[in-house]
């Protein structure tokens, strides 16, 4: 099966898309009393991100950078109190590929690789990602 993907398209510079993205309490905030903590800005930098009073806990490794074109982090630990198995955001990834159109146009694809169909999170946990970048989605345009 297939991981959970979204995409749309920014009237904003593949750049200004790409450190919107860097600044993750800028967008992955405001939904579940989010905490964040730690670095997001190069790679192996490592951040924390806490929400709904403890039922979401992951923390995550910056992985892979290629400036206005590409942003993953791996998650490392993970404690999602509301599963049978709560580890299981564990070594996935979270994928961010941005797609020039214009100069002033960009397409955003992400990638949840390792959050599919068939396991305990999805649903709950794509529904989440929609809300987030629905707010993502709003702070581009």
């Amino acid at each position: 099966m297939d991981n959970y993907t979204r995409n749309f398209i920014t009237h904003k510079s593949p750049k200004q898309v790409y450190e919107l993205l860097l600044d993750v309490k800028q967008w992955w905030s405001g939904i579940y009393d989010e905490i964040i903590t730690g670095e997001s800005q190069k790679e192996n930098d490592t951040f924390s991100f806490s929400a709904g009073g403890g039922m979401h806990f992951s923390e995550q490794i910056l992985k892979q950078l290629i400036p206005y074109k590409r942003i993953v982090w791996e998650v490392t630990e993970s404690n999602l109190a509301f599963l049978s198995d709560p580890n299981e955001w564990a070594g996935t990834k979270l994928i961010f590929d941005i797609q020039e159109i214009t100069e002033t146009e960009a397409q955003l694809t992400f990638t949840h690789e390792g959050l599919k169909p068939q396991i305990e999170c999805y649903g709950q946990c794509s529904n989440a990602w929609t809300q987030y970048f629905q707010n993502l989605q709003q702070k581009l345009n």
